[in-house]
């Protein structure tokens, strides 16, 4: 602990899976609020800033990383409170239009996590396979269920985002676990500041 670096290494956040995917959840929200969602309604607003505002958080958080890990916990933990208001965003729109939302262990929300897209293009490519593979379009074989009503696009693509959120919501409250931690035991930049000074005055 002497040895330890008064200020320690930040950043680094792009390499981050969480940040990763709630990138990903902002572009597909971006697009599916461009399609689904009427710009004139204040709810498409929201659910862009609080998209926007989880990923702009996790790398916040990051970068104040080296003085003050306490603002890094509180920052990501203002992203994740930021995709659980996505979260309820997207189960409202399903709800206000009746339309289901599919549960947690429906296959075609596994395919989607285990496909790993990077992209918003990658999403909506398995929202159209999706879409013609339960209207009788599909051809080739695929791993999705099939449904003997076919769902419309809306109710896929809100779907899907649900699906990517739970998968960022559950990185982020194990990066918050591990951050808080890690305060617990080394403290922050106040602790390293006094360690560093008291060796100084000894020396």
């Amino acid at each position: 602990m002497d040895n330890e670096p008064l200020i320690q290494k930040h950043g680094g956040y792009r390499k981050l899976k969480s940040f990763q995917v709630a990138q990903l959840v902002y572009d597909v929200t971006v697009r599916f609020c461009d399609k689904y969602v009427s710009k004139s309604w204040k709810t498409c607003e929201q659910m862009v800033q609080a998209a926007r505002s989880g990923v702009q958080n996790i790398a916040e958080g990051s970068q104040t990383s080296a003085t003050s890990k306490k603002t890094e916990l509180k920052l990501t933990s203002v992203a994740r409170s930021s995709l659980e208001e996505l979260r309820l965003d997207y189960e409202d729109f399903l709800r206000q239009r009746r339309l289901p939302k599919w549960d947690r262990n429906d296959a075609r929300r596994a395919d989607l996590i285990a496909l790993r897209p990077t992209t918003a293009d990658a999403v909506a490519e398995w929202v159209k396979k999706v879409h013609d593979s339960q209207s009788g379009k599909k051809s080739t074989p695929s791993t999705v269920s099939t449904s003997s009503t076919a769902s419309t696009y809306s109710e896929i693509a809100a779907n899907g985002a649900l699906a990517l959120i739970a998968v960022a919501s559950t990185l982020l409250d194990r990066q918050i676990a591990a951050q808080a931690r890690k305060f617990e035991q080394e403290g922050g930049f106040t602790e390293r500041l006094y360690k560093t000074r008291r060796s100084i005055r000894k020396d």
